[in-house]
């Protein structure tokens, strides 16, 4: 080593020695203070006897301690705020029951843990130095109570010991998952002749599912935001969605724009193609009267009536209209049943989502798919969320339904039809 290298290294060591001198000769102060009071006090430990390090040795000593590395650097440390993940890691995973884990993130453990065991090849991680990856059970759980409640990010960030950021992308990484691997496994029709039976059960003959729609309401978006403007004045997506007869999603149409018309939404949509197409059901006709009746679905008078999709009289009615209206309302109400079922388990729905038109949907999507899950493991729906979601909804009123009076050929002959066989009890009850 060259002699300006030799006494430049001895010059950054003394620096170094004279710091650390001086902060033991402080704690030698403070060690001190500490040991006269309790001599004043008459309590003396041998901790108080110690020689102080400072006391013990001259700069030449702490130098040469330094180069023979018996005195180490501290290790340096990346800044992080200190949080507790005591309520997620202690009492929620090892303390709660099933109906605490019910009104924290709407279903049981079990079924947490089997959603989490679906989406695990899609949401685990790898650690790194820097930090330990957030396992799957806490990614979904911080999704799921996110989406559950009208909390802040921030808020729940603080319940599992994250950050808000942390919060976001942990929603929005558990939501495509769902969306990727779930959907399509979840949202499907399933046994068409079950849903068929269970609408017959409840007054209507040949029917496949009941079609609405419902505004979510949202941030002002960057672009366009006008036509995200409902009839009712505020920003909303729309959500189209078919139900079975015991309100669970068997398809779903996401992203619409509020200011849409339910039937453009309707006639745009993958589902009016198969319908047109007669791909989405099994060619099943009954007669009634005499006229032949393929599955239909049931929707309002926003829609247009066809072979395939019924819908109530409007205008002046008679008692046999206002009796088919009865029949076909009673079954279509499920879709609005499931809707707010929907907006109480997930009421996240209601806050005015803040998040980008092109994430929005997928969360919506994310919810759907959860509801079904919850539906169909008969997870308890408590009559809390509803009221607690109606508080949230007073301000975003759905708008009102735009009625429709076009009739595809045929269609009105099928529900006369059908408007005479409720009549003389001749429809399936």
């Amino acid at each position: 080593m060259e002699a300006a290298q030799l006494t430049l290294a001895i010059r950054s060591t003394l620096n170094t020695t004279r710091i650390i001198q001086q902060y033991m000769q402080h704690q030698n102060l403070a060690k001190r203070y500490r040991a006269r009071r309790r001599r004043q006090r008459g309590h003396v430990s041998d901790q108080d006897m110690d020689t102080d390090f400072s006391e013990s040795m001259g700069p030449a000593n702490a130098c040469i301690m330094v180069l023979m590395g018996q005195v180490h650097a501290v290790e340096r440390r990346f800044w992080a705020r200190e949080t507790s993940t005591d309520w997620w890691d202690r009492i929620v995973l090892q303390v709660w029951d099933d109906s605490q884990w019910l009104r924290n993130f709407r279903m049981r453990k079990g079924t947490f843990m089997a959603i989490c065991d679906l989406l695990s090849p899609a949401l685990r991680r790898i650690n790194t130095k820097m930090r330990a990856a957030l396992t799957v059970e806490k990614r979904v759980a911080i999704a799921l109570r996110k989406l559950a409640t009208p909390d802040s990010y921030r808020s729940v960030g603080n319940q599992f010991g994250v950050g808000k950021s942390t919060v976001g992308a942990a929603v929005m990484q558990v939501a495509h998952a769902i969306k990727d691997l779930l959907i399509s496994r979840v949202v499907t029709l399933g046994n068409v002749q079950v849903i068929v039976d269970g609408f017959a059960a409840m007054g209507f003959p040949n029917c496949g599912g009941a079609i609405d729609r419902t505004h979510i309401p949202i941030l002002a978006p960057e672009h366009q935001a006008g036509e995200y403007i409902n009839r009712k004045g505020y920003f909303s997506i729309v959500l189209q969605a078919l139900v079975d007869h015991k309100g669970r999603f068997t398809n779903i149409n996401v992203g619409w724009p509020g200011k849409a018309h339910d039937a453009r939404i309707f006639r745009n949509s993958g589902l009016f193609q198969k319908l047109q197409e007669e791909t989405l059901f099994p060619d099943q006709k009954i007669t009634v009267g005499d006229v032949k009746m393929p599955i239909c679905i049931l929707g309002d008078p926003a829609y247009t009536l066809m072979p395939w999709l019924m819908k109530p009289y409007t205008g002046s009615l008679d008692s046999s209209q206002e009796l088919s209206n009865y029949r076909l309302s009673k079954c279509r109400m499920v879709v609005e049943c499931a809707f707010g079922r929907l907006k109480a388990r997930w009421c996240s729905l209601l806050t005015r989502l803040d998040l980008s038109e092109t994430n929005i949907p997928t969360v919506i999507t994310a919810c759907c798919v959860l509801h079904n899950i919850c539906e169909s493991k008969g997870e308890t729906f408590m009559a809390g969320w509803e009221i607690e979601a109606n508080h949230l909804a007073a301000g975003y009123a759905q708008p009102d339904t735009r009625a429709v009076r076009r009739a595809q050929e045929g269609a009105v002959h099928i529900r006369e039809a059908l408007k005479t066989s409720f009549m003389t009890g001749q429809a399936t009850v």
